[in-house]
């Protein structure tokens, strides 16, 4: 008896320690908003909203204060992804196939699920929609939201969760977040990498009714320092959705402190480019599209309860490429990159008031303008020199009075182009591919079909486009398309049409392989407009059918998919919104 006592004492002992031993990796969450400038926040000066969740990031957490992303969207999100310049990993547009990482490059997501982490992504991609560029092609368990650019509808919208297409649940951001909840909930006991890429205050200027309310009367206080330039209307609406922003931070922080997840939590929070249109900004020349300091600078908190001290400001410049090298080294992932890495690891000046931090230079591109940043000066896109820190607005070019640094940067500027931006091909081949075996099913939006004849897209911004116009059977839609697997493919179509057009009968072509089908159902909808609150440049949207037309056999290989009509008994084909190929 004695004996089991003392084997049972051990053993207690022995789990104790290494109960005691064993420390749980950090759980990461990083929130990414759209378009939301650095001056869009009240803990940076804004007195014209109110964004407290976000302030009480910044007094528990460490603010960079000079932090630096790209001038869109995609480029930053694949510098946040890959740790590399956008234009490394093939990334130089927006839409239609440029804004795809390119698949010998490795994210974040893949080095945190290697390391055996919970993946997921809720949001805006806007890194490529089809296999082997979708982000659960990229190392993401789970993902929700949509992979194109901008989307039309912010109200129970279509979009897709791993692939399949389904339909929103209330106001998007809320219906994000709610994921990202259910996800934390869910992971609550191992490690999880959660990444929140969240699409507002991107246009269309829509929010729930009561953040638009506090709005809609108020006499703002702060404006863009030339005012006949700013819509204020429009600066009211960002600012409601900033608000929205804002109570969904919240709502993930009480989650945490709920299930007593905080001090194991690593939060970042930042922005994936200036304002989208002249507001307040402290002074700062430049918004969304450009390379100044007012189009690249963005808002950067990182917390860690347990680890890292609160309510500290960095003032040394740092950028998106930053967070990949700094989150693995906080998370003591051990990872081989087969490419090199442009950002650097922040933990230094996380950790170390005082650190040995050599002066650097962070670039931006954007379009064929490319401006430097070092931690004082600013070369821009025409090579003027501007001193950041007597002169954030870049009103006075001191290229004459220190020809020493604008020589050096100058030359920097000529050989990152020579060096890095000469890796960017933007006229290679860009099929899109079809049948990867990492995921079933493959979107072929209309975004990234073309259109001849009489055919037209919905708006000259391509994302969240439809084609329309179809009214003769020499017009046609085709795709550039690589089949990655031969095979049976079950083909559904998204379409609208009116009841006195039903009838037209089609054919989906590839090489050698058709499918016949009739349009015989129809349906209509109006333009899902009613909630804009200021004008959009983006088209408009609306609901559409979702049809099975039947089954084609694609071979592999670069083919381009046609479609086009053989019989139009009305005035119109249909409205074309997406293909969607299953494999069998």
């Amino acid at each position: 008896m004695r004996n089991c006592l003392f084997l049972l004492l051990i053993s207690f002992l022995l789990s104790a320690c290494v109960q005691k031993s064993f420390v749980k990796p950090p759980n990461v969450i990083i929130i990414l908003t759209d378009d939301q400038g650095w001056g869009d926040l009240s803990c940076n000066g804004n007195t014209n909203l109110h964004t407290p969740n976000i302030d009480k990031l910044a007094t528990r957490g460490i603010t960079f204060k000079r932090f630096y992303v790209c001038p869109v969207c995609s480029p930053t999100r694949a510098e946040i992804l890959t740790g590399r310049y956008h234009v490394r990993s093939g990334v130089w547009s927006t839409s239609t196939g440029g804004e795809r990482i390119d698949t010998d490059e490795t994210t974040i997501a893949e080095l945190f699920k290697a390391a055996g982490y919970a993946t997921a992504a809720y949001g805006k991609w806007h890194n490529g929609i089809q296999a082997p560029y979708h982000p659960n092609s990229r190392g993401f368990d789970d993902f929700y939201g949509f992979c194109s650019g901008h989307w039309g509808n912010y109200h129970s919208p279509m979009l897709e969760h791993n692939g399949e297409i389904v339909q929103g649940n209330g106001f998007i951001i809320d219906d994000f977040t709610n994921h990202g909840l259910n996800f934390i909930e869910q992971n609550k006991n191992k490690p999880f990498f959660l990444f929140l890429p969240f699409n507002t205050p991107h246009s269309p200027m829509q929010v729930p009714q009561k953040y638009w309310n506090r709005f809609k009367n108020k006499k703002l206080e702060l404006f863009y320092h030339s005012p006949e330039k700013e819509a204020v209307d429009f600066t009211r609406a960002a600012l409601a959705m900033c608000e929205n922003i804002d109570w969904n931070v919240g709502r993930i922080t009480d989650k945490l402190e709920e299930l007593q997840l905080t001090e194991n939590t690593i939060v970042v929070f930042l922005s994936d480019n200036g304002p989208n249109a002249w507001r307040w900004n402290d002074g700062m020349k430049g918004k969304k599209g450009s390379t100044d300091e007012g189009g690249v600078r963005s808002p950067m908190i990182i917390t860690w309860e347990s680890k890292l001290k609160g309510n500290t400001n960095i003032n040394t410049i740092a950028g998106g490429i930053d967070l990949l090298p700094t989150l693995i080294d906080l998370a003591k992932i051990e990872t081989i990159h087969t490419k090199p890495l442009d950002g650097v690891s922040l933990k230094p000046l996380l950790y170390n008031e005082n650190p040995q931090w050599p002066n650097r230079n962070i670039f931006s591109y954007w379009n064929g303008q490319t401006s430097l940043r070092n931690q004082q000066f600013r070369l821009d896109a025409d090579n003027k020199l501007f001193d950041m820190k007597n002169d954030p607005g870049q009103t006075l070019n001191v290229a004459d009075s220190f020809p020493d640094i604008h020589n050096q940067l100058v030359t920097a500027k000529n050989n990152w182009n020579l060096q890095v931006l000469s890796e960017l091909d933007a006229d290679s081949p860009r099929p899109f591919p079809i049948g990867h075996p990492s995921m079933p099913i493959t979107q072929l939006p209309a975004r990234d079909g073309i259109g001849y004849g009489n055919i037209t897209r919905s708006n000259k911004y391509p994302n969240s486009t439809y084609f329309t116009n179809w009214i003769a059977t020499t017009d046609k839609i085709t795709f550039d398309t690589e089949i990655i697997r031969s095979g049976n493919y079950e083909v559904e179509l998204f379409y609208t049409c009116p009841q006195q057009d039903v009838g037209s009968k089609l054919l989906l072509s590839c090489e050698r392989s058709t499918l016949k089908f009739q349009i015989n159902e129809a349906f209509e909808s109006s333009l899902l407009d009613k909630d804009d609150i200021y004008p959009r440049m983006e088209g408009y949207v609306k609901a559409f059918h979702r049809k099975k037309i039947g089954r084609i056999y694609l071979e592999q290989g670069r083919n381009k998919l046609t479609l086009h009509a053989t019989d139009i008994p009305g005035s119109q084909v249909m409205d074309f919104r997406l293909l969607l190929f299953r494999k069998i």
